[in-house]
Formats: structure tokens, C-alpha cells, sequence
């Protein structure tokens, strides 16, 4: 057939042009499908699972510090404070729950921290519960594990439960208000401390010292 009308040359023309056009871009989306779909549909390794050897390598054991009670704390808001406890090892960070208007709380919470290194210190800071500004300090002690920790390393199994081993005695270099006794309890070495807080005008925790050994494999 020959089309001699200059229009409908142009038509003709513009007309085949997009359906070229539309033709290519139907077979490029089918292709990039069809490659999608292979690509899904081959095996892919499975991720190496991260054995609990590899995680606990270098763990010495763990040390559970039960945080009794807070004695005396200093008042942060009107006539009293809502306390709780954050303690830190490293990069570890636990903390107690917070306890309403009160200056002489009881936590009694066990607060476990993973021992690699017996050297790195042991932070202990009491805050103020604050609703819509930022919590205020009530002080800061260090929690003294170095006698704890040489007596984990004595043969005490003939002992007689309540045994004192060592007793450490409140000094410039720790942070302890009264004398601390490393006991030997029910088969368990066991250090009750009461900590001075510095920089507050007041303020004590009591708090106590387990060690938890590892499992054998580890």
C-alpha cells in the first residue's frame, strides 16, 4: 500500500515508532524479571552460626552483685528522691528499678556483670528519677574486687561454712564505709560491702559480692 498524503506519512511513522519503542521496553522488563528470579532462586550459603565458645573466649567468670539498700540518700527533689542504682563495667551497664520518695530504698536486686578482665573498674552511681529533665546524681563509689577475687583463687572446700577469709579495711583508696569480710558461705565466696557515695553531701548502698563460675566446655 503507498500513502501519499504527507500527514498521513507522519502518523504512519510516529505510530510504528512508539510501538517499536513500547516493544523494546516490554522485552527489557521481562528480561531484568527473568534475571531477578534466577538470582532468588539460587542456593545461597547459609550464615555461619557464632558458637557460644567463641563468645564466652576469655571469660573469667561471672560476678553478681546483689544491691541491697540505699542508706541516708540525698534529697533531689522537694523532701525526697525516687533512687536507683546504674552500674558499669566497661562497656557494660546495668541498673535497678527506681524507687518512689524514698531515701532509704531496698532494691534487693542482683545485677550480673561478665568478668574478661579483673582489672577494669567497677562504677557504681545513684541517680534521681527525673519525669521531664535529666536525671540528677546522688553520688558514686568504686566497688573494691580485688581481695574477692585473690580469694576465688584459695582451695576452701574443707572450710566450715562462715569462715572469714580476709577483711578488707575502709582506707583513702576505696570507697568502703565500714569494714568489708570475704566469707566463705555455703559453698560460695561471699563479700558484703557498704559503699560511702562521694561527691553528694550524704549517702550509702549496701550491696554483695557473688562469683559464678562458668560452665566446664567453655
Amino acid at each position: 500500500m503507498v500513502i501519499s498524503n504527507p500527514f498521513l506519512v507522519r502518523y504512519w511513522i510516529g505510530w510504528n515508532w512508539r510501538f517499536i519503542c513500547n516493544s523494546n521496553k516490554r522485552i527489557k522488563v521481562k528480561r531484568e524479571t527473568e534475571e531477578t528470579m534466577e538470582s532468588s532462586s539460587s542456593p545461597k550459603s547459609p550464615p555461619r552460626p557464632t558458637s557460644s565458645s567463641s563468645l564466652m573466649e576469655g571469660l573469667l567468670g561471672l560476678l553478681r552483685i546483689r544491691i541491697k539498700r540505699g542508706v541516708n540518700l540525698a534529697v533531689r527533689d522537694v523532701r525526697s528522691s525516687d533512687p536507683y542504682v546504674v552500674v558499669k563495667m566497661g562497656k557494660q551497664k546495668l541498673k535497678t528499678r527506681v524507687i518512689r520518695k524514698d531515701v532509704n530504698p531496698e532494691w534487693n536486686e542482683d545485677l550480673t556483670l561478665s568478668v574478661a578482665d579483673p582489672n577494669l573498674p567497677i562504677k557504681l552511681t545513684v541517680y534521681d528519677h527525673d519525669t521531664f529533665t535529666m536525671d540528677d546524681k546522688m553520688g558514686e563509689a568504686e566497688i573494691p574486687i580485688k581481695d574477692f577475687l585473690q580469694a576465688l583463687k584459695m582451695d576452701l572446700v574443707e572450710y566450715p561454712s562462715g569462715t572469714t577469709i580476709t577483711r578488707v579495711q575502709p582506707c583513702r583508696t576505696n570507697c568502703l564505709a565500714e569494714e568489708s569480710a570475704v566469707t566463705w558461705k555455703d559453698g560460695k565466696i561471699v563479700q558484703e560491702m557498704c559503699l560511702r557515695l562521694k561527691n553528694v553531701e550524704c549517702g550509702e548502698v549496701e550491696l554483695e559480692l557473688n562469683w559464678i563460675e562458668l560452665p566446664k566446655g567453655f
